[in-house]
Order: C-alpha cells, then sequence, then structure tokens
C-alpha cells in the first residue's frame, strides 16, 4: 500500500488542492462543496502523476529505478487501474459537486482538465513550451474552480472575477519560472539531447518570452488589488513579488537576453519565492482585521 501511496506524489496533490482552499478563504466561505473540491483536485492530480509516471516507465528505469513502477512494487498494469480507480472517484466527486452546485459545467470543466491530463503525459509533455503552458493552465484552473463554486453556491461574480486572475497569475508565472529553469539547464540538456525551448530556439528568445510573462504577472498582481476583496496588508506584501519579479525581467534585460546559468538560477529562486509569497499576500490580504 506504500507504493500505490507514494506514486501519488501526496505532497504535489496536496498543493495542487491548496488553490480550492484558498479561493474559499478570499470568499470568506468554506462549505461542503469547497471541501468535496479540494478532495477532488487531490485525486485528479494524484491520477496525474500515476499516469505520467506509466508513460515514463522507461525512462524512469534508467533514472529513477525506485519509483514504484521501475521498482516492479507496481505492476504497469495496476498502475493503469489505479490510474483510472483515480479519475473515476474524481469525476464521482464531480458528479456530486455539480449537484450541490446546480451546475453541470462544473462536470464538464472536470472531465475536460481529465482529458487534458492525460494527453499532457502522453503528448504535451514532450512538446517545449506547449508542456510548460499546459501545466500552467492547469494550476491556474484550480484556482478558477474554487472562485466558480462560490459564483454557483453564493453568486459571489467578485470572487470569481478575482479567481480568473489569481488562476492567470499562478499560469503565468509557472510558464515563466519553467523558461527560467530550462535556461538554467541548456548546456546539460543540449549535451543529453533533450528538447526543451531555449535548447530549440535559443536563450534569446526565451529570455524575451519570460520577460514579458514577468511583466504581465506584475500588472496582474497590481490589478487584484484593485478588486477590493483585499486589504492594506496585501498590498504591503505584494510588493515583495512584485520586486522578486521585476529583477529577473530587468536581468535579462542587461544582459541582452543572453543570461548565464548562475543568472538563470538565482532567478527561478527569486520565483519560487515569489510565487508562495504572492499566496501568502492573498491569504492574509483577505483577513478582515
Amino acid at each position: 500500500m506504500k507504493a500505490y501511496f507514494k506514486i501519488l506524489r501526496p505532497d504535489e496533490a496536496f498543493i495542487m488542492a491548496m488553490p480550492v482552499v484558498i479561493m474559499a478563504i478570499v470568499g470568506h466561505t468554506f462549505n461542503v462543496s469547497v471541501l468535496l473540491a479540494s478532495i477532488l483536485v487531490f485525486f485528479m492530480a494524484g491520477a496525474g502523476n500515476v499516469i505520467n509516471d506509466v508513460f515514463d516507465y522507461e525512462i524512469d528505469a534508467v533514472n529513477k529505478p525506485d519509483r514504484p513502477i521501475p521498482s516492479g512494487k507496481i505492476s504497469l498494469r495496476n498502475a493503469r487501474i489505479y490510474a483510472a480507480v483515480l479519475y473515476s472517484i474524481a469525476i464521482l466527486l464531480g458528479v456530486i459537486i455539480s449537484c450541490l452546485i446546480r451546475n453541470f459545467i462544473f462536470l464538464a470543466i472536470i472531465i475536460a482538465s481529465a482529458v487534458i491530463i492525460y494527453a499532457y503525459s502522453r503528448y504535451f509533455k514532450a512538446m517545449p513550451l506547449i508542456g510548460n503552458i499546459v501545466v500552467g493552465v492547469m494550476i491556474g484552473l484550480c484556482f478558477v474552480v474554487g472562485g466558480f463554486i462560490l459564483l454557483c453556491d453564493m453568486g459571489d461574480r467578485t470572487v470569481f472575477k478575482v479567481s480568473v486572475y489569481i488562476g492567470l497569475l499562478a499560469a503565468v508565472a509557472n510558464v515563466a519560472r519553467e523558461l527560467v529553469k530550462d535556461m538554467e539547464d541548456v548546456h546539460g540538456d543540449q549535451l543529453g539531447g533533450a528538447r526543451t525551448f531555449p535548447v530549440l530556439y535559443g536563450k534569446k528568445i526565451s529570455a524575451v518570452i519570460a520577460m514579458i510573462l514577468l511583466v504581465a504577472a506584475v500588472a496582474v498582481c497590481i490589478l487584484l488589488y484593485t478588486s477590493g476583496l483585499f486589504n492594506i496588508a496585501y498590498f504591503v506584501i505584494i510588493i515583495i513579488p512584485v520586486a522578486l519579479c521585476l529583477y529577473p525581467a530587468i536581468s535579462f534585460f542587461a544582459s541582452k537576453f543572453e543570461p548565464d546559468e548562475a543568472t538563470c538560477a538565482k532567478d527561478a529562486l527569486f520565483l519560487k519565492i515569489a510565487m508562495a509569497v504572492s499566496l501568502l499576500a492573498i491569504i492574509i490580504g483577505s483577513i478582515n482585521f
């Protein structure tokens, strides 16, 4: 049973479920629908991790032989069945939530997400930049799911609108960070034959895209404050991630969009911190003092 728990990557699945809870905090509403939705996202993310390991079986057999499938603790057949069960639980929860909120668009979103997550492991993961965009969109969608439930349950259009903005922020920031990480690893990826976006199209265009995305992320951070849902604490705290996002953008410009590996490594760390502090700003900024 330990292997079946491990292959879920519960820490990652838990992180994916947190945006639903965060939107409940923003909307000052936590009910059965929100609880079930967070569990749904956990199972959906877990299913995605399992099916990803199924498709990466041959690669993991070389690079990560201790993982449940290549180590023989879980067979490929059982892993596929396990993924199907997890997907089924998530969709069943989608049906229940759709009945509770009286809106079956929610179920359609969940089914479409399941298809996209499967397609990511099967097709999109190997596509430069496209794979990163798909991951970013799915992370952003977790926030929108929370906002959509509050829209249907409470009629709260403002929270739903903010959930779209936060989802956009999460998607843009994630894609930017993945690009920066790929730029950091470009030399090793070239030697290893990896087909990342910077390897195929160069650092310059990758840095330009990353800079544009970071400036967009900063704009969304500022736009969120105008929603009226956040207190002054949000404005104070968000200054930190804004600065952490602008620093890489400025460094790219200063290096004429040819940053070295050390710069990219530092920038990737800054962006990771920026994403965490942004969520903290949203949570604290939602508290009614």
